[in-house]
């Protein structure tokens, strides 16, 4: 018998016809008889291939599925990983850690589908994709039930028409958000994405936070916990941390755990809300997990999988079942090259229910948070604003739209004040407005924001009227 392979009855694996008089065999039942119908022996198999991104086990076909975690013990070290492909000799397993110290002949036991059990007692604390604390605080308390519940479905969610307010002003009057929305940051490297996550995650209207942080510097992780949330909102978050120094099947397993945790407090009632900063490092972890199993790419590098799994990731936001909470899921979207029509881009627009977009133009001009109110969107704006509010909005939106259209024609002289009165009032009350706009971390959230944007005007004309 090969030394990978250790004969099991239990689990569901296939049996090996052993004497009676064999010691394994007696050894198996005398541990079922202390440890219930648990195994002691189990199906293994050999390392038979090592790539610098996955590793060939022979011997596994028949007892496994797309999706279990394996356990590996080797010459160097131990380790685990998800088996990503299934062929008929040998699986693909890409690891959770380096591949540096794999051997080939190092042994590979079954471990079974991923479990993850919430608790109430998560929140507060820092975990990395598999649910393991890395705060160095106590273990983490698992909740009763590992078992996912499903998702809802379509007609069973509840409808989506309970507006909030995040305290971001240019948000809550151009683009404000509902319970149970997804919406999506896009911007390029550098503009402001985690500093604006950061201040959504103030937000007083939620219960729960998740932040997922896939493929982050890690050196930024503890800033960006500590000081831009703060321990007031770190509180009532759980972060799921996978830095960019990880394995992409840690980067490509994060959101996954991130959406568990979330769903379970869901589950309970709260309204969660979920930051995932971003997307797109998601995204090129399932590239990198894709193509090392012989995917063909077939859109700038990207194979069709990483388009069908970032719908099944998302679709699992928003609300409930009756009775139920909601996931408010807030996502940032890296645009390669400041290209918003990229293929990432382009599909995660069409799967969420509005989208932010910073421009660069507009944070190089020092206006922060950078939100082009122009090009943003809500889908689910008209159940927000009250009538009176959807008027100044699109009035707002026109006077901007003009003012920006004129702004060479301002620059090379050629406006006249008094030929057009519609341009006279949006050159004059435009940057009043993008000043009243802005808004930065420490000055705290907005608990009115028509309000105070109909304060600054209002003071604005007094200064001037003096």
């Amino acid at each position: 018998m090969d030394q990978g392979e250790l004969p099991t009855d239990t689990n569901g694996t296939r049996a090996v016809s052993l004497p009676e008089t064999d010691p394994l065999l007696a050894l198996e039942r005398a541990h079922r008889a202390f440890n219930g119908e648990r195994g002691l022996l189990k199906r293994g198999g050999r390392v038979a291939e090592v790539s610098p991104t996955h590793y060939r086990v022979r011997g596994l076909s028949d007892d496994v599925r797309l999706g279990d975690i394996v356990e590996r013990v080797g010459r160097r070290s131990d380790g685990a990983g998800e088996i990503v492909q299934i062929t008929v000799d040998e699986v693909v397993v890409a690891p959770f850690g380096q591949s540096s110290d794999l051997s080939v002949g190092d042994h590979v036991f079954i471990r079974g589908s991923f479990a993850l059990a919430p608790a109430p007692s998560w929140r507060g604390r820092v975990i990395d994709a598999l649910g393991r604390p890395i705060d160095g605080r106590p273990a983490l308390i698992p909740g009763d039930s590992s078992a996912p519940e499903a998702v809802p479905g379509a007609l069973a969610r509840q409808r989506v028409d309970t507006p909030f307010l995040t305290g971001v002003r240019v948000i809550d009057i151009f683009t404000p958000l509902c319970f149970g929305q997804r919406l999506g940051i896009f911007a390029g490297s550098g503009v402001g994405k985690s500093t604006l996550l950061a201040m959504l995650a103030a937000a007083s209207a939620f219960d729960t936070v998740v932040v997922a942080l896939v493929g982050e510097r890690g050196r930024e992780v503890r800033e960006f916990l500590e000081d831009t949330i703060g321990a007031e909102s770190m509180a009532k978050t759980v972060a799921v941390v996978a830095t960019s120094d990880e394995s992409a099947m840690m980067r490509r397993r994060a959101p996954g755990t991130a959406m568990r945790v979330a769903e379970y407090f869901r589950d309970r009632g709260d309204r969660v809300l979920l930051l995932l900063d971003s997307i797109t490092r998601f995204a090129h972890a399932l590239r990198e997990v894709a193509i090392g199993t012989g995917e063909p790419p077939v859109a700038r590098g990207y194979p069709a999988s990483v388009f069908t799994d970032m719908p099944k990731l998302l679709e699992r936001a928003g609300p409930g079942a009756e009775g139920a909470g909601s996931i408010t899921a807030i996502l940032s979207v890296l645009v390669d090259g400041d290209d918003h029509n990229d293929p990432v881009a382009d599909s995660v627009r069409g799967i969420l229910d509005g989208h932010i977009v910073l421009d660069r133009s507009i944070a190089e001009q020092g206006r922060y948070p950078p939100v082009n109110p122009l090009s943003s969107i809500s889908r689910l704006a008209s159940k927000a604003w009250r009538d009176d509010q959807k008027a100044v909005v699109a009035r707002l939106r026109s006077m901007i739209s003009r003012f920006e259209d004129t702004r060479d024609i301002r620059l090379i002289g050629a406006y006249q004040s008094g030929v057009d009165a519609e341009l006279d009032l949006a050159v004059m009350q435009v940057p009043i407005i993008y000043e009243a706009l802005g808004q930065s971390p420490k000055d705290g959230p907005s608990p009115d924001p028509f309000a105070d944007l109909a304060r600054h005007l209002k003071n604005q004309e007094r200064s001037n009227v003096a």
